[in-house]
């Protein structure tokens, strides 16, 4: 596999909510960009410009669109929405602290920390169901255009589930990687799926626009990986 036969994908998380500060759920409610979020989106796109994109897709979710809007204008392109790029579906999980559910839901939270597979909160997707139906959206679109590069904008849990994809790690893992806002994510994609280029790069954020890690599982990756990104 080379550069020039399979597909450069530049995978990115949404720039910073007010919710990823409080650390509350976004899920599939539709939350905007702070001010911090919407630097993290001009910078993002500044960095990108000179890649060469032929299409950006994003999340139909405004905090993904709008930072994938940014990246397309510094790239002369329109962003196209696929709605297989959308977070997970967290059901009443939704709108909450990782500290409520846990207080709230005990034994829920046991299993959604647990990293369950088949566990989905009520009214929401398992793990499973969500990586099967992100990373098909992913691979689907890289597919799309052979021998090109494309930026695919989305979610926290959705690039999470892109580098378990690329690295062959198991659903279940615990995760020791980066997922920060805005940070620019390498990916390479052929027949054989995804294969890692590079991940967690920030150096186009300055100290005051570094994004902050996802926790999807309600944990913060440990120190060592936060510190050596």
């Amino acid at each position: 596999m080379s550069f020039e036969t399979g597909t450069r994908v530049v995978a990115v998380r949404h720039g910073e909510t007010a919710w990823n500060v409080d650390s509350r759920i976004q899920g599939h409610l539709d939350i905007e960009l702070n001010p911090s979020g919407r630097r993290q989106a001009e910078r993002l796109g500044h960095a990108l410009s000179a890649d060469g994109l032929a299409a950006v897709y994003s999340s139909d979710l405004s905090r993904a669109f709008d930072t994938a809007q940014a990246i397309a204008r510094h790239s002369g392109l329109a962003v196209r929405t696929d709605l297989g790029l959308r977070e997970r579906n967290f059901g009443s999980f939704q709108g909450q602290t990782f500290q409520q559910i846990e207080s709230r839901w005990p034994e829920l939270s046991r299993r959604w920390r647990r990293r369950d597979p088949d566990f989905a909160p009520p009214g929401g997707e398992s793990l499973l169901a969500f990586y099967q139906r992100c990373v098909a959206a992913a691979e689907r679109l890289a597919a799309a255009h052979p021998g090109e590069a494309i930026a695919i904008v989305a979610h926290g849990g959705v690039l999470d589930c892109l580098y378990r994809a690329a690295t062959r790690i198991s659903l279940q893992a615990p995760r020791t990687w980066l997922v920060t806002n805005a940070s620019i994510n390498r990916l390479l994609h052929s027949g054989q799926g995804f294969t890692l280029v590079g991940w967690a790069d920030s150096a186009h954020l300055d100290a005051d626009g570094e994004g902050l890690d996802e926790e999807s599982d309600g944990r913060k990756v440990v120190d060592a990986a936060r510190h050596a990104a």
